[in-house]
């Protein structure tokens, strides 16, 4: 893996698009072809869509917790945010709520954050009529910055906390949307910034130890904020504090924080009356 930093990354950028950067090191890293790691990136596409295809409102996950309201937002009806917004937030719930019912889902970065890309996604190419070639694309530039905040901090809930998951997802899509929108490299970088920032500190709390609650819905969290931080970005708001040291500071943050805040059940909502209450009726 080439790129441990986006300083780097957009250093590389400067003789090729920054998704192709991505790709030629995906191929030099894996010793396969353009055409083999292209194909990889479009069967993830592909699973993301067929995910939202195969949701089932009457699905329940085995809990109980989760199931149907992901149905709940769909159709035209612009409710308080308008059409486009709880399109997004339908897919975020649909894809969460596939992930806690064991069905196939794209971990992006992780199973718990699997409906932030998705959601920041696919109604923009439903909305804009974007070929699936350019949404292939943008996974790869997502997948460039994703790689960078693996490298130097965490995207795992049990080590940094739902920042390392919903937050490395959020930013992940930020700098994808920022992609789609015809925005530079740098603008990417920012966008990234700036919604990994804004979830600085996000704790991971799950209720039983399960990924469903509040797991589901900060999907829809991430995915919102991947578009108000891409809209920042492409209109020329700039993340104060560069990429590198954003990411720095997430790990640092992911670091400290108390065991009990690193999806262990303990703290947080799980620590609450009702979440220790549905803890002991799920046999924890």
């Amino acid at each position: 893996m080439a790129f441990h930093s986006v300083e780097g990354l957009l250093t590389a950028a400067k003789d090729l698009p920054l998704w192709q950067a991505v790709q030629a090191d995906d191929c030099n890293d894996s010793n396969t072809p353009p055409q083999a790691s292209w194909a990889r990136m479009s069967a993830l596409w592909a699973a993301m869509g067929a995910a939202q295809a195969d949701y089932d409102p009457d699905r329940r996950s085995t809990s109980g917790l989760v199931g149907g309201d992901g149905a709940r937002l769909e159709g035209e009806d612009p409710g308080l945010c308008g059409a486009f917004f709880r399109q997004v937030i339908s897919a975020a719930l649909k894809a969460g709520e596939c992930n806690a019912c064991m069905r196939r889902v794209v971990a992006a970065p992780t199973a718990g954050s699997s409906g932030v890309l998705p959601a920041a996604l696919i109604p923009l190419q439903r909305r804009d009529g974007f070929p699936d070639e350019i949404m292939v694309q943008a996974l790869y530039v997502a997948a460039g910055f994703g790689q960078v905040i693996a490298a130097r901090a965490s995207i795992a809930g049990a080590e940094g906390g739902c920042q390392a998951e919903v937050g490395s997802a959020s930013a992940m899509a930020a700098a994808a949307l920022v992609f789609l929108k015809g925005g530079t490299a740098e603008q990417m970088a920012h966008g990234c910034a700036l919604a990994l920032a804004n979830t600085l500190g996000l704790v991971c709390d799950p209720v039983g130890g399960l990924v469903e609650v509040p797991c589901v819905s900060r999907n829809v969290m991430g995915a919102v904020n991947a578009l108000s931080c891409a809209e920042m970005a492409l209109s020329g708001v700039k993340s104060v504090i560069p990429c590198d040291e954003v990411i720095d500071a997430m790990g640092a943050v992911g670091s400290a924080l108390p065991s009990s805040l690193r999806e262990t059940g303990q703290g947080g909502l799980a620590a609450t009356p009702t979440g220790r209450r549905l803890a002991e009726s799920l046999g924890e």
